[in-house]
């Protein structure tokens, strides 16, 4: 029997993160991926940021307000205590746990306030890394009309040609990350189906992250 563990510690699960564009269908592949997973034997846990938590309820609370350094900041507290609250706990369990928006994330939504791309990295860097950071890349064309289709649900998404900027902000924070030793895998989600999709980001996993149980005696 083979369960997905990290290099560094067999003990633990697996940490993956899932960030892109607004529209490209996160939290639709987050679903599938978790099904996917369990399917395989994982003990699953889905997270989102802002997180459930105080520091989270308050940055969903104050995103239309709050602009520039203060939400910067609001976010990236929120992103340590939920490591600290809830990412790292399940983790210790032995759970896979799959993260809808990570530090990925906070790269490149405090960009439309025009902050600097070293401060924003600076906040986060010193964050958990996920085993596997998943970006899911697509045409800014189709996720301009998805996100008219179905409406803003921020501020972000109101500013004229967001899904361009958005793309071009990803690409930038995918390759500082890559140059920061994050595993990134990058996923084209505007040609496939997300359930294929998922299948892609867990045949990653299992080819890298697969290592035996090793049974302790009774």
């Amino acid at each position: 029997m083979t369960r997905l563990r990290p290099f560094s510690d067999h003990r633990r699960g697996l940490f993956i993160s899932i960030d892109g564009p607004s529209g490209a269908g996160k939290s639709t592949l987050v679903r599938h991926l978790a099904q996917l997973l369990v399917a395989a034997g994982e003990d699953v846990h889905i997270t989102a940021e802002p997180s459930t938590g105080p520091i989270g309820v308050l940055a969903r609370e104050l995103t239309e307000t709050v602009t520039g350094h203060a939400l910067a900041c609001l976010y990236a507290a929120d992103r340590y205590h939920h490591v600290e609250t809830e990412i790292r706990p399940h983790l210790e369990l032995g759970q896979a746990v799959i993260s809808d928006r990570y530090v990925p994330s906070g790269l490149v939504m405090q960009r439309f306030d025009g902050l600097d791309p070293a401060f924003l990295w600076a906040l986060n860097a010193e964050a958990a890394r996920p085993d596997l950071c998943v970006i899911l890349e697509a045409d800014p064309e189709i996720i301009g009309r998805r996100l008219v289709e179905r409406g803003a649900h921020n501020r972000f998404q109101l500013a004229p040609g967001s899904s361009h900027a958005e793309a071009h902000f990803y690409r930038q924070a995918t390759e500082r990350l890559i140059q920061a030793g994050f595993d990134v895998l990058r996923v084209d989600c505007g040609a496939r189906p997300p359930e294929r999709l998922a299948e892609v980001i867990r045949d990653r996993l299992m080819a890298f992250f697969a290592a035996p149980v090793i049974e302790t005696p009774a």
